[in-house]
């Protein structure tokens, strides 16, 4: 960052620029520096690293004061991303912030999770990122927590920076009160009983999607779903490089020519 600058900071989300929760950490980050928002007009849940490659994507300008600009954007979490940094703001961001996700995005829903796609977008494109998500979905819940714990890993990372190619995944529990932070490992698992079948007003089923988390390491203290079980906020590492490294050797002997 330039010597004497604020800090620039972008801020997108997947729950729709009315979303509470990104909001509220508008209002808590608004001292960290220069903020611009770019997010998506309505809900985009679910959407992981999706890009409207087919439709062209729309921006507006939603409003203007001192330090903060706030747009909407009628793509994906990762439209907005690549729209702000190659075509909105002046130069890279000192960070992006994607979040406050309304629902937990830990273990395997970071796969899914158009919070931390923007995250990983914003990574890859060479901006310490952070998703930020609260253990609550509804419309009421308290962020209280989530916006303290948000700032407080974006105050660290604009004085550290992140590794090239890693990204963080904060989660926090609904808790009046949060135990503290604890740097955590992705829990394995998997969705099971995943659709709700009904049928629609012509007699044709449909299916509602739901689910249940199976948890394969419910005892491992090291992983963000203990820490989160036990009222910790939890902080995951997440990388770029899907490579599974450790079967690359092994995988070299078996099928190279």
């Amino acid at each position: 960052m330039l010597k004497n600058n604020k800090p620039l900071i972008l801020i997108t989300n997947d729950d729709g620029i009315q979303a509470k929760g990104m909001n509220e950490l508008i209002r808590g980050v608004r001292s960290l520096g220069k903020i611009v928002v770019i997010a998506p007009e309505g809900p985009r849940s679910g959407m992981s690293s999706a890009i409207s490659s087919v439709n062209p994507v729309r921006l507006t300008l939603l409003h203007k004061e001192k330090d903060l600009k706030v747009y909407s954007c009628s793509g994906t979490p990762v439209d907005c991303v690549k729209l702000g940094i190659n075509e909105v703001l002046e130069r890279k961001p000192d960070l992006l912030l994607s979040g406050i996700n309304h629902g937990s995005n830990a273990a395997v829903c970071v796969i899914y999770s158009g919070t931390m796609g923007a995250a990983l977008e914003g990574c890859i494109l060479g901006v310490p990122s952070i998703g930020v998500s609260l253990t609550d979905r509804s419309s009421r819940a308290d962020f209280t927590q989530a916006v303290w714990y948000g700032k407080y890993v974006a105050e660290k990372v604009l004085q550290q920076g992140l590794p090239k190619g890693v990204c963080l995944n904060l989660n926090v529990p609904n808790l009046p009160e949060v135990k503290g932070l604890k740097v955590a490992t992705q829990t394995m698992g998997y969705w099971t009983k995943e659709f709700k079948k009904s049928r629609d007003a012509s007699g044709y089923p449909i299916y509602w999607l739901t689910g249940e988390f199976a948890n394969e390491e419910p005892d491992n203290e090291q992983n963000d779903e203990w820490a989160l079980a036990q009222g910790y906020a939890a902080l995951v590492p997440v990388q770029v490089d899907m490579t599974a490294n450790r079967w690359l050797n092994r995988m070299k002997k078996t099928y190279e020519l």
